[in-house]
């Protein structure tokens, strides 16, 4: 193997379909160019990978345009959120001390 290159793993998901794409990169290459070039963009249609989130082994990376990738990383492209968390939680427990309730006067 070239001394210029490093392997890569670039993984996306949806709830019923993933994919994992190993790559030799150029020594230098930034997780934001990495996973551009994994071509993940043409398995999953309406992915924006100029602005989606990435991450590498789990944890947001905050300037994947400036990070630059080592040997056997694995950049994770993530996907926006479609609620907030806090707010879900907040209905979760809404939800919970109501059921609550309704057992208690049962």
């Amino acid at each position: 193997m070239d001394s210029k290159t490093i392997v890569v793993e670039v993984v996306y998901a949806l709830a019923d379909k993933q994919k994992l794409v190993r790559l030799s990169v150029p020594y230098g290459t930034t997780v934001r160019l990495a996973a551009e070039l994994s071509g993940m963009a043409a398995h999953f249609p309406g992915l924006d990978l100029a602005n989606s989130p990435l991450g590498i082994f789990g944890k947001a990376v905050a300037r994947p345009e400036e990070r630059v990738l080592e040997e056997g990383e694995r950049v994770e492209i993530y996907r926006p959120l479609i609620a907030d968390p806090k707010e879900v939680r907040k209905q979760r427990a809404a939800k919970a001390a109501k059921a609550k309730a309704g057992e208690e006067s049962a």
